[in-house]
């Protein structure tokens, strides 16, 4: 199955996931259902650039998947920028929303 086809085998060019930088090391799901198991096709909306990751858990739209492994402590990089800290580990593929990440804002 390629990168950008379906469990069904269908082939689609729309991304499940999005990243907004080369360095995030964490996408955006931006579809409804996102199942574990799926081969996300994913755009790096900076630079066009394609990618896949390997979705471990269901993750909810608008929450985060993570595109490298993330330990305790580590920087949640999103739009390039630092956007928080890992509070518990999230191997690539697995979700990352408040259960294992907190801003640095608060």
């Amino acid at each position: 199955m390629s990168s950008q086809e379906s469990a069904a085998g269908v082939r689609s060019n729309i991304p499940q996931v999005l990243a907004h930088s080369p360095k995030d090391n964490v996408a955006v799901v931006v579809v409804e259902g996102l199942k574990a198991g799926t081969r996300a096709f994913g755009v790096v909306t900076e630079d066009n650039s394609t990618f896949t990751v390997d979705v471990k858990d269901d993750i909810p739209i608008g929450h985060k998947v993570a595109l490298i492994d993330l330990s305790d402590k580590d920087t949640v990089i999103k739009y390039g920028q630092d956007v928080g800290r890992m509070v518990a580990a999230a191997g690539k593929g697995h979700h990352v929303h408040t259960q294992n990440m907190k801003t640095k804002r608060w």
